[in-house]
C-alpha cells in the first residue's frame, strides 16, 4: 500500500511528461500502481469551492492579496500545462536557496485555492510548487503557448484592479521570482584617503519587455524611483527607495 503523498508525488512527476519508468524508479512505486492511478480520477483536483471567475457573474478571487503575489511569481518563474481531462498544474519554481520563499509560494496556492492540493516536486537545485486545477486558465488568462516574452502579457481589468489594491504583494512576488537584493560598492576619496562604501539596491531581470513594464508601473504607483541598468534590468538603489522597497519587499529568505 502507497500513502497518500507517495501518490502525489508519483503523479506529479507523471503530469510533468516523465515515463512510467523512470517514476517508479525515483519513488519506488511500481509502474502497475501508477498506470492505475493515471485511469481513476485525479486525487489532486477536488471540486471543492467553485472558481471565482466561472459562472454568469465573475468575481474576484477570496484572497486578493495572496493573489497579487502568486500573480508576480507567475510572471517570473511560473507556468500553466495542460494535462488530461481539462485539467491544469500550475508550477512555480524556486530555488532550493530560499526554503521562506518556497513557504511562501506555497501558502499563497492554498489561499487562492483552498481546496486543491498543493505539493512541492524537488528537483536539482530548486522546487517546483505544484497545484492542479481546472480553472487556472480563468485566474491566470496569460496562460498560453510558448514563453511569455515571445507574447503578449497584459492584465485583465479586474486583475490591475487587485495590483492596484494590493501594490506591493504584487512587487514583492515580481522580486522574489526574477528580483534580488544585493550590496554595492565603490569607493570615494575622502581628504585624500580612498574609502570603500557600500550601499544596498534592488535588482529586478526579465526577458518580457511587458512584464519589465508591469513591474515599473506598478513602482511607480508606490512612489518608488527605478532606472533601467540595461536592456533587460531595472535597479532601484535611491536610499529612500531602498527603504521602501525594505519595509514591503525585503531580500529573499
Amino acid at each position: 500500500m502507497y500513502n497518500i503523498d507517495t501518490r502525489k508525488c508519483a503523479l506529479a512527476l507523471v503530469a510533468q511528461g516523465r515515463s512510467l519508468n523512470s517514476v517508479s524508479k525515483q519513488t519506488g512505486v511500481s509502474r502497475a500502481a501508477i498506470r492505475s492511478w493515471k485511469t481513476r480520477i485525479d486525487p489532486l483536483v477536488r471540486s471543492g469551492k467553485p472558481c471565482p471567475r466561472c459562472g454568469d457573474t465573475p468575481g474576484l478571487p477570496d484572497a486578493p492579496a495572496a493573489y497579487a503575489y502568486l500573480l508576480g511569481l507567475y510572471l517570473g518563474d511560473g507556468c500553466v500545462s495542460a494535462q488530461r481531462r481539462d485539467v491544469y498544474i500550475l508550477r512555480i519554481v524556486c530555488a532550493d536557496a530560499w526554503p521562506g520563499l518556497i513557504d511562501a509560494c506555497e501558502a499563497a496556492i492554498r489561499s487562492v485555492r483552498p481546496d486543491n492540493s498543493v505539493f512541492r516536486v524537488q528537483r536539482q537545485g530548486c522546487v517546483a510548487v505544484t497545484a492542479a486545477s481546472k480553472h487556472w486558465p480563468c485566474l491566470f488568462p496569460q496562460h498560453g503557448p510558448g514563453k511569455k516574452h515571445d507574447r503578449r502579457i497584459v492584465l485583465e481589468d479586474w486583475q490591475q484592479a487587485i495590483v492596484s489594491e494590493h501594490p506591493w504583494e504584487f512587487v514583492q512576488g515580481l522580486v522574489h521570482s526574477d528580483g534580488c537584493r544585493v550590496t554595492n560598492w565603490a569607493t570615494r576619496l575622502v581628504r585624500g584617503v580612498r574609502k570603500r562604501y557600500e550601499y544596498p539596491r534592488y535588482f529586478f531581470t526579465n526577458v518580457s519587455d511587458d512584464i519589465r513594464q508591469l513591474y515599473t508601473d506598478t513602482l511607480d504607483t508606490v512612489g518608488v524611483e527605478w532606472k533601467r541598468a540595461n536592456a533587460k534590468n531595472i535597479s532601484v538603489a535611491k536610499r529612500a527607495s531602498v527603504a521602501l522597497m525594505d519595509a514591503h519587499v525585503g531580500p529573499k529568505y
